[in-house]
């Protein structure tokens, strides 16, 4: 006998086929209409689909019930898109873009994002009861850099086609695929400082001086330096074995066009297995593997790297959707919703907007103030932070003392999942809904503007029509019959009454068509010097050709 199987494999490929399948149908309306990005759309699903309501996206059972566990697969994930998003985007740059346009990233890369973390780990330190600045600036480390994935929205599409030059979307893509991975330093320098001096640095040995030294060598040394040097040798291995089978017509269209998304599967594992920085070692290798901008041009038309993009990125924020823990933003022990709400407001105004409009008159790209206003504003945080969210706690996790967990780097860990949780979401939602609120008001003052003439010009139409002037109006729109006098009393200065007319339009009595060729009325005739010539009935037709007249009932122009 037929029965149900309810498993969550089938349940899942239920949930995100029949999302993907009907979000395929209106996607155009919603994304170019509408201006919604997927992110935000893919997060609400994954909300509408998680525990918390349809239960039908279960993630802590495909973990076996283990947080730690959920929280592993969430970080391979975030790693898996982060690593073909950055493939790809370093693929779309043209040819030898971070050597031409190495000033303006430097001073993003640079100084550009030492404001940004130092700007938002003061708002963190100010806001969140009980922490110190160590602390701070490690919860500042992950939501420094800006998202890739939710950019990508924003430098896509009819928008940013008509409202942002060519040159600044080209700069967004770099600088957040860029500064994804030098997200590293800033992040592991907080917790190697919290690792040695925070409660005595108990349980570690060394001092302040053997942590700074690790840091130099394990995060800037070997994750920073190696992942930019494995990336450039595999970009570039993997561009000249591409052009050798090219020129030997050894690989299909399909494995040719499908080439850059395996490519960053390679680096992800292997830049994995070494302990180095897979997602930095990744957006290197794309633009060096479309160093001659050979790749890029033959793949500029295809839709193939799209789709899997597009793919990728409803998934993961199916995935944020439903395991984000949205009850501990008013449940928890580190912060105040009070706190919090305010945090969020003052980290997506000032982490990054004064940065930019400071540095913006040495950024070539940034041509106006206004250019500069919506780059400071538009820095998304997303993937990337949650990304170093779950490698801040996997740190926190070994600092131990006699087999537990010690009492500051429990408290960091609460910290870091609470606060860049909620500026995460906080972004998705408010970076995704500001473009459409946007258009929206621009359009909003003129549609009522529109509407409030229209009602003042039937007021008026009707205080006319119920006026003296009807009769007369109504008259004078009398196409029935032949204009005809009629008087009507009028005192001159005189006194005396004088006969007024009442005029009607024109009445043309048995009109007849004027008999000319079919091309000459559709396209105007070519024989009359490229003047209109217009014939009424009973005269000669008026024109500058010598055609003579032309006799014809009615009113034509040709």
């Amino acid at each position: 006998m037929p029965t149900l199987s309810l498993v969550n494999f089938n349940i899942v490929c239920a949930t995100l086929g029949g999302f993907v399948t009907v979000f395929g149908l209106v996607s155009y309306l919603l994304k170019e209409k509408f201006y919604l990005s997927e992110a935000l759309i893919s997060t609400i699903a994954g909300v509408i689909f998680s525990p918390h309501a349809t239960n039908w996206v279960r993630p802590l059972e495909y973990a076996n019930g283990d947080e730690i566990d959920l929280e592993t697969i969430t970080l391979y994930f975030t790693r898996l898109v982060l690593g073909v998003q950055l493939v790809l985007a370093g693929v779309q740059l043209p040819s030898r873009y971070l050597r031409t346009e190495w000033k303006s990233l430097s001073i993003l890369l640079g100084p550009g994002m030492c404001v940004m973390w130092l700007c938002t780990s003061f708002m963190v330190w100010a806001m969140v009861p009980n922490i110190d600045l160590v602390m701070a600036l490690s919860v500042g480390a992950c939501v420094t850099p800006t998202d890739p994935v939710l950019s990508n929205s924003i430098v896509k599409g009819k928008f940013a086609d008509k409202n942002i030059p060519q040159e600044l979307q080209k700069l967004i893509t770099a600088e957040s695929g860029a500064n994804d991975g030098l997200g590293y330093p800033f992040l592991f320098l907080g917790l190697y400082l919290l690792d040695y001096l925070g409660n005595g640095g108990a349980g570690e040995h060394g001092g302040a001086g053997h942590g700074f030294a690790l840091w130099l060598y394990d995060t800037w040394v070997y994750v920073i330096i190696l992942s930019v040097v494995y990336g450039a040798v595999v970009g570039w291995i993997a561009k000249e074995l591409l052009h050798w089978a090219e020129e030997r017509n050894y690989v299909d269209r399909e494995s040719f066009l499908v080439f850059a998304i395996t490519l960053a599967l390679f680096i992800v594992g292997t830049v994995g297995m070494i302990g180095s920085d897979d997602v930095l070692a990744c957006f290197i290798a794309g633009n060096t593997f479309t160093w001659d901008d050979w790749f890029r041009l033959e793949t500029m038309d295809d839709s193939l790297q799209p789709t899997i993009d597009m793919l990728l990125n409803v998934g993961i924020f199916i995935w944020f959707g439903a395991v984000c823990p949205w009850h501990s933003f008013v449940d928890n022990s580190v912060i105040p919703i009070y706190r919090l709400i305010p945090l969020g407001i003052m980290v997506l105004l000032f982490r990054r907007l004064p940065m930019v409009l400071a540095a913006h008159k040495w950024i070539h790209q940034v041509e106006h103030y206004q250019h500069a206003m919506f780059v400071g504003f538009f820095g998304p945080i997303g993937v990337s932070a949650i990304f170093y969210l779950y490698v801040a706690r996997e740190f926190l996790r070994n600092i131990t003392v006699d087999g537990t967990i010690r009492s500051d780097a429990a408290q960091l860990s609460e910290v870091l999942n609470v606060v860049v949780w909620f500026l995460a979401m906080c972004s998705i939602v408010v970076h995704g809904l500001s473009i459409p609120l946007g258009k929206l008001g621009l359009s909003l003052p003129r549609t009522l503007s529109a509407v409030v003439s229209i009602d003042r010009s039937s007021r008026t139409s009707s205080r006319t029509r119920s006026g003296n002037a009807t009769p007369a109006i109504v008259s004078a729109l009398d196409f029935t019959g032949p204009p005809t006098m009629q008087s009507g009393n009028k005192s001159d200065s005189n006194g005396a009454s004088a006969a007024m007319p009442r005029m009607r339009p024109p009445y043309m009595s048995n009109p007849v068509p004027l008999a000319m060729p079919q091309a000459q009325v559709a396209n105007g005739t070519t024989s009359q010097g490229g003047r209109r010539v217009i014939r009424y009935a009973d005269e000669d037709a008026v024109g500058t050709s010598g055609t003579g007249p032309s006799k014809a009932a009615g009113m034509s122009g040709v």
